[in-house]
Parts: structure tokens; C-alpha cells; sequence
């Protein structure tokens, strides 16, 4: 992730009041019509984890390296386990100091022939600098990213082990960007931080998409999903362009007892992977990102530093992202 446009904090409205988690939800009945039940697979936190933990072994997986390429064929791998449709975007893009950065964007598709589908997604690629580490010494270091990308791809990845198990309905596309955390570092710019230079990756397959005239119903973002106590705001750019997605996923969260992390408060605006989304694609796009009330970052407080491992990735809410969004994905028609 990168940086906070505004920081504001405003309360909206209140959901729906909470219930225990289930697997499973009964559509109302109206008039004649049957009652309907529909059956959502289980998510399993275990299995997230030790998709967040394969890629921080790799190391940090910043793009030009050896850490990074063994990621990609890991990633590739575990999607054509899954998904027999495997697509490999691969390119070259130009980081703000001029660096050429070799990208693969790497997209699975469940149903790719129907119209009525969601799009799925997370970036994959870690930050090359710990540009707000509390020690100066580390700030030029790159990070585990085990938050900062490794967890909104776990979450993922699981999702995509579930729906090879019970395909839904509706088209799924999975898409891992890479190239969206090399923006400039914190204390070495030297032009304006614009949302140009970050999520490179996005904006190359918005413009470029993987299949020609490719159309989803609506979007979700994951990032910086797996830390302790995590909390969701409803993120601006995502209120702006897809105001109804948002109160959608978070009465979901909220029916099945996650409430607690999806909060019904307005937060800043990201500079993320959604932008490109919504304003080169048209496909309303929101971003689940993990938002702190009064920081001085915005973020947690291990963001875009070394202390971004392993050791700040909690199950149970890589349990509260994962179980809303197969709730989300199993209801939908």
C-alpha cells in the first residue's frame, strides 16, 4: 500500500445488527416464492496462513529479483491447481526513478465465458524500501511484505482452493498485480508523490486488460488484510465510485458477526490498485484495506516497515476478510 490522500473520519451509518458467523444463509421468502438456501463454504484461516507464510519465505519479492521470480512460478503454480484457466501478463514498466521493472500480473477465471461476474484482487509484490521504519538504518531496506501484499493474496489464494471445490454461479477472476508498492520513498522525493507512480502493475492490465473487452459487475481490493484486530474503514475512492458494493460487503460482514472489523465509518482515500479500476475500466471497484483512526500514517504500525513479517498476521482476521467475501461471492446472482 501507499499513501493516504485524506484523512478524514466521518460516521455514516449503522448496519444491521450482528448475528454468530455461519457458512450458511436462507433467502427470504416473499409471497409464492420458495424459500432459497444457500450454502457458503466454510474459509479456512489455516490454509490462508500458510499461503501468507510460502510467499514470505521467498523473501521480499520486490520486482528485478530472484525472491520475486520464484514467487510468480509459486503463485502461478497454486492457481492452475485450482483453476484450469491461467493467464500471465507480462511486461516491462518504468518506476519513478527511471528503474525498468519486469512485472508478471497473473489472473485466474472460473466461468470465463459469462458477463455476470466479480473480480477479485490483491497485489503480490513487496516494497524494495522500509521508508517509515522507526530506525533510520532500515529505511532503505526492502520488507517481508506479509501484510503489505502476502495477506490480501493468501486470503486469495484460499478463496480460489474453495471455489474449485464448489464453483459458484456467477464468474470469479482472481488477479495478483505486481509493480504496486514501488512508489518513491518517503524521505527521497524529489517530485510530486502523485497516484501515477504507484500500482504500475493495475494501471498497465486497466489499460490492457487480459482479455479484450473484458467486463465484471463490480470489484474488491484486498490489502493489508491480516493484522491483529485489523479495521476496515469505508474507504473514500471506493464510497465514490462504488458507494453500494461497500455497504454490500459490509452488511455481509457484518450478518455473519464481523462487525467488529468491517466498520460503518468513512476513511481517507487510498492511492491503490481500485483507482485504475473505476476510472479506466468503468468496474466499480472497492478496497478492503486495514485503516487506524487518528495515526499519524493512517495505517498500522508496522506499515512500510521491517517489522511488516510474519509475526503481525493474525488468523482470525484473515478468518473476518476470507468467510465475508466467500459470503459475498455465494449469495450473489
Amino acid at each position: 500500500m501507499k499513501h493516504l490522500l485524506i484523512g478524514s473520519i466521518l460516521l455514516l451509518w449503522f448496519l444491521s445488527s450482528c448475528t454468530s458467523p455461519s457458512t450458511q444463509k436462507s433467502g427470504q421468502q416473499s409471497g409464492s416464492e420458495k424459500k432459497v438456501t444457500v450454502i457458503v463454504p466454510d474459509f479456512n484461516a489455516d490454509s490462508a496462513y500458510a499461503f501468507v507464510k510460502a510467499q514470505v519465505d521467498f523473501g521480499p519479492r520486490v520486482p528485478n529479483t530472484a525472491a520475486h521470480e520464484k514467487c510468480a512460478g509459486y503463485l502461478t503454480g497454486k492457481l492452475k491447481t485450482y483453476c484450469q484457466i491461467v493467464t500471465i501478463q507480462k511486461g516491462t514498466v518504468k518506476a519513478f526513478n527511471g528503474t525498468l521493472l519486469q512485472f508478471q500480473n497473473i489472473i485466474a477465471s472460473w466461468r470465463p465465458d459469462s458477463n455476470n461476474r466479480i473480480l477479485l484482487c490483491a497485489h503480490w509484490d513487496s516494497r524494495p524500501f522500509a521508508d517509515h521504519d522507526p530506525d533510520v538504518k532500515n529505511r532503505k531496506k526492502p520488507i517481508d511484505a506479509a501484510n503489505d501484499g502476502a495477506s490480501g493474496v493468501g486470503v486469495l489464494l484460499e478463496i480460489a482452493r474453495q471455489l474449485n471445490l464448489k464453483q459458484p454461479e456467477i464468474g470469479i477472476d482472481i488477479l495478483f498485480f505486481d509493480v504496486e508498492d514501488y512508489g518513491p520513498p518517503q524521505e527521497e522525493r524529489t517530485q510530486p508523490n502523485t497516484e501515477e507512480l504507484w500500482g504500475l502493475g493495475s494501471q498497465y492490465w486497466s489499460k490492457n486488460p487480459h482479455k479484450s473487452g473484458y467486463f465484471a459487475k463490480y470489484g474488491i481490493l484486498l490489502d493489508m488484510v491480516g493484522a491483529p484486530g485489523a479495521t476496515f474503514l469505508m474507504e473514500g475512492i471506493s464510497m465514490q465510485y462504488a458507494r453500494e458494493i461497500v455497504k454490500q460487503v459490509w452488511e455481509s460482514a457484518s450478518r455473519i458477526g464481523y462487525s467488529g472489523y468491517f466498520l460503518t465509518e468513512q476513511g481517507g482515500s487510498i492511492t491503490d490498485d481500485h483507482i485504475p479500476i473505476n476510472q479506466i475500466l468503468n468496474i466499480p471497484t472497492i478496497d478492503i484495506i486495514h485503516q487506524v483512526k487518528n495515526s499519524e500514517s493512517g495505517f498500522y504500525p508496522y506499515w512500510h516497515t521491517t517489522k511488516d513479517n510474519l509475526d503481525a498476521i493474525d488468523k482470525l482476521t484473515l478468518k473476518a476478510v476470507g468467510q465475508t467475501l466467500l459470503t459475498v461471492i455465494y449469495e450473489e446472482k
